[in-house]
């Protein structure tokens, strides 16, 4: 299983970005408009559609499609753990139906003073067995500008 992490220090309180990492409006502005995301539903843990908060339990639909050239491509994830104390948060999506084999999100944000460490840490394996276990390596291409953008975004919007 190949792996991805990436972290940035965020100039603003761990409570205000965990609450806005914990949003459909927080995944929406920190997508790269080259995804070209679209998000089909959001349901909460009991069913609701677009809750306030995505919560434990809670499933996003979305569909995206690179660079506007290839064909949309469905992508569904649910908030398998969500957790916060004083210092430190995390929430964990996992892919569910859409096209990676395996793919696990875990979002963490630690305080440090008035600022926030923010750490993505990706596990993800891609179809076809071996020949997608070759290409494993090669998805850091399109993760680091996506990242970078990311937590770009985090700090213009939060700093």
């Amino acid at each position: 299983m190949a792996t991805y992490e990436r972290s940035a220090r965020v100039a603003a309180p761990l409570a205000a970005v965990w609450e806005f990492h914990s949003t459909e409006r927080g995944l929406v502005e920190l997508t790269p408009d080259w995804i070209c995301l679209q998000v089909e539903s959001v349901r909460g843990p009991d069913g609701d559609l677009d809750p306030d908060v995505l919560e434990t339990g809670s499933t996003l639909s979305v569909s995206v499609r690179p660079f506007g050239v290839a064909p949309r491509q469905s992508w569904v994830s649910e908030i398998v753990a969500r957790e916060q104390d004083g210092t430190s948060a995390y929430f964990r999506d996992v892919m569910s139906d859409g096209p990676f084999e395996h793919w696990e999100h875990t979002h963490s944000f630690f305080a440090d003073g008035e600022e926030t460490v923010v750490r993505d840490s990706i596990s993800y394996q891609f179809p076809l067995g071996q020949a997608g276990d070759a290409a494993g390596p090669l998805a850091v291409v399109g993760f680091k500008p996506m990242f970078r953008y990311r937590h770009r975004r985090t700090k213009q919007l939060l700093e």
